[in-house]
């Protein structure tokens, strides 16, 4: 763990203050979040929201690391290969989880994204990146079991096999940025953050301008209207920018451990915002996955993990979940 990341010690945990609050606050800007990208999604194609959002926080992000005049950017060869990566975690995840999102459930895919923990432990394990105890396991295999649970009630409340499809694709995503948050374990030591999260983010804003850029042209953006526009201002600066810097003070003061326990949060706040906002009511199902999820993830976050190399938190561009598991490998 390197300084800017290092929390303070002290004998006795910190008493509540304002960095839980800002973390309270990030957890229900990215519970929230699932819901207004539904919102987003009435009005533009996934791709081009998701392009559209992406290069708006990959210009603030930018700024404020071009900020750091006392923090050095990494070597040339560390660069390259962290945009590569981005083209896993915020290209190739983006086009699932995006696709995936026009046709599920915003509670649904918020359980989905935060069992990510689970597949982030498997990976780390077959990569021999770390080993884990008996009671990780066990709360991974709940995680896992939620995840059924909701893709079963995914599919029991569609009339047609499109929303099955969906949720299959959040899980595809999820899967692939499990693997980028373990292979971007080496380089969380030694970059700052801010740094890491611009670099990162480049790779893909990059694909997703690509991809959505026939659309991107010929989008009359004077068409757009108010829920579309702070749909975008609430995903770019809110969800990308906010709540990240909110989320590394946490993990500054707090440390790992205590800021993950606020991550819980997410899931049962998605589910409600997405109750009140897109009128999703949660099955029984939903809340039987929510509680193994919940319950799983509380169960590994306190158990023994051996871990071959430091792993500070990882970046997540869509409300990715702290992780834990992987000593805090994040989202949406």
């Amino acid at each position: 763990m390197s300084s800017f990341q290092k929390p303070h010690s002290a004998a006795r945990p910190a008493a509540f203050g304002l960095t839980d609050l800002g973390l309270i606050a990030t957890a229900m800007i990215w519970g929230a979040h699932y819901s207004v990208l539904k919102v987003g999604l009435q009005t533009l194609h996934p791709f081009t929201f998701s392009a559209i959002r992406l290069v708006s926080a990959f210009i603030i992000l930018i700024v404020l690391a071009a900020s750091l005049r006392n923090r050095p950017w990494p070597s040339r060869k560390d660069m390259v290969a962290l945009m590569a990566l981005g083209l896993i975690g915020n290209g190739l995840y983006q086009l699932l989880f995006m696709e995936g999102m026009t046709t599920t459930r915003a509670g649904i895919a918020a359980l989905i994204i935060a069992a990510s923990p689970a597949w982030v432990a498997i990976i780390g394990r077959l990569m021999g990146r770390e080993r884990v105890s008996s009671r990780a396991w066990t709360g991974i295999a709940l995680q896992l079991t939620g995840v059924a649970c909701v893709v079963l009630s995914s599919n029991m409340l569609a009339e047609h096999g499109s929303a099955l499809v969906g949720t299959l694709l959040i899980c595809g995503g999820g899967i692939l940025w499990s693997l980028y948050s373990v292979l971007l374990q080496p380089y969380t030591g030694r970059v700052h953050p801010l740094h890491l999260s611009a670099i990162t983010l480049s790779g893909g804003a990059l694909l997703m301008l690509i991809i959505a850029s026939r659309d991107l042209v010929h989008l009359d953006f004077r068409t757009l209207g108010v829920p579309a526009w702070s749909a975008l201002a609430y995903s770019s600066i809110g969800a990308m920018v906010i709540a990240y810097l909110l989320f590394y003070r946490g993990i500054r003061v707090l440390g790992p451990t205590r800021t993950a326990v606020y991550g819980n949060l997410q899931p049962i706040v998605a589910i409600f915002v997405a109750w009140l906002l897109v009128n999703e009511a949660p099955s029984a199902w939903q809340w039987v996955g929510t509680l193994l999820i919940t319950g799983g993830l509380l169960m590994s976050r306190t158990a023994t993990v051996n871990a071959t190399e430091p792993a500070p938190p990882g970046l997540a561009v869509d409300e990715p979940t702290p992780n834990a598991i992987t000593r805090e490998a994040r989202t949406v």
